[in-house]
């Protein structure tokens, strides 16, 4: 049995068809296991005997879209690969808040790995690395401006298209205390 996150863009838990409820029926309904919400915004964990990821992103999203109308994209990692990223601690001595508002943007399985890192246009995001093992971008924003917060995700969204989510530090981490560890 894998255990897997799936991690679903632009989930809005105020609106009826995307309560974490919800979303674990579609997921139950599926006949995975072990379904568990982490926090109200589009993360669920589960198990499955399937190792296909490209395939369960395709199943679960045709779900989500047929039995709730959600057309976000889903994209699926595996617990190790997520354990893995944790472990190589890409923040070295940085602790998330104010000034350090630590982010991981996650690519969709298939979806192109950049050839080198891009330059964001704001000096207040710097792009820390992109690991190849989790797929994701990981960056640091100084929002310590409050009301000025550099717009990061849609600069994202214009350079890699709709097939990435973000999460911050913190959700990945609770994420994988969900897995277990």
């Amino acid at each position: 049995m894998y255990r897997y996150a799936a991690l679903l863009r632009g989930i809005a838990p105020s609106l009826p068809n995307m309560t974490n409820d919800k979303l674990r029926g579609v997921f139950e309904g599926l006949r995975f296991e072990h379904v568990a919400s982490v926090l109200a915004s589009g993360n669920l964990v589960f198990h499955s005997t399937e190792t296909d990821a490209p395939m369960l992103e395709r199943r679960i999203q045709r779900a989500l879209h047929t039995e709730l109308g959600i057309a976000g994209g889903t994209i699926i990692r595996e617990h190790a690969e997520l354990r893995a990223l944790l472990d190589s601690d890409p923040f070295p001595g940085l602790t998330h808040g104010r000034g350090t508002y630590l982010t991981a943007t996650f690519l969709k399985d298939g979806a192109t790995a950049p050839g080198r890192l891009p330059e964001p246009p704001d000096p207040r995001t710097r792009i820390v690395g992109y690991d190849t093992g989790a797929r994701v971008f990981l960056a640091v924003i100084d929002n310590s401006v409050p009301g000025n917060t550099p717009d990061f995700m849609s600069w994202l969204d214009k350079t890699y298209g709709k097939d990435i989510t973000t999460r911050t530090w913190l959700t990945v981490q609770r994420i994988v205390k969900k897995l277990g560890s």
